[in-house]
């Protein structure tokens, strides 16, 4: 596969809705999150505490049908994951089903050590049932550029 040309899959891709899928916020896997993060305040830990939310690091562990659009031309077994940025706006609370809305927000190029790199940023939106936002989710994925991927290591030799 030829590496794509960015400016072309920006244009194609970006901003365009490819998945939606619906989660029900379940408390006690809310909670089992939370302690498996290390939280011990009560309003992320104990269900019945008056102000029991979700930690905002919780939308992290949903992924929806489609990780890129069904034409998208990058190989997921050859890319790489470039973690993940949460921007909560408001709390998730145990029993609300949330709508999550997938797009690419952005595709970049960046030349390392190891050569020429794409990136694809694949953002979840969470949205409650009044249609309003309550989690940003970016994920980005890293490819190396074939070209860099084929090289040789120095010093190595062919054998027959």
């Amino acid at each position: 596969m030829q590496d794509p040309n960015v400016a072309e899959l920006k244009a194609k891709y970006e901003g365009h809705q490819f998945d939606e899928s619906r989660f029900v916020m379940n408390p006690e896997s809310m909670a089992a999150f939370a302690k498996a993060c290390g939280e011990t305040q009560p309003r992320f830990v104990d269900p019945s505490d008056d102000d029991f939310q979700a930690v905002p690091s919780y939308p992290t562990r949903f992924h929806g049908r489609r990780a890129l659009p069904d034409d998208f031309p990058m190989e997921i077994i050859r890319s790489f994951d470039g973690g993940k940025c949460v921007e909560p706006k408001h709390p998730i609370r145990a029993g609300q089903t949330l709508i999550a809305r997938s797009h690419i927000h952005d595709i970049f190029e960046k030349t390392g050590r190891s050569g020429g790199m794409m990136f694809v940023v694949h953002r979840m939106e969470f949205y409650d049932e009044d249609d309003r936002l309550v989690s940003i989710v970016d994920w980005k994925l890293i490819q190396k550029h074939q070209a860099h991927e084929q090289k040789e290591e120095p010093g190595a030799k062919e054998t027959k």
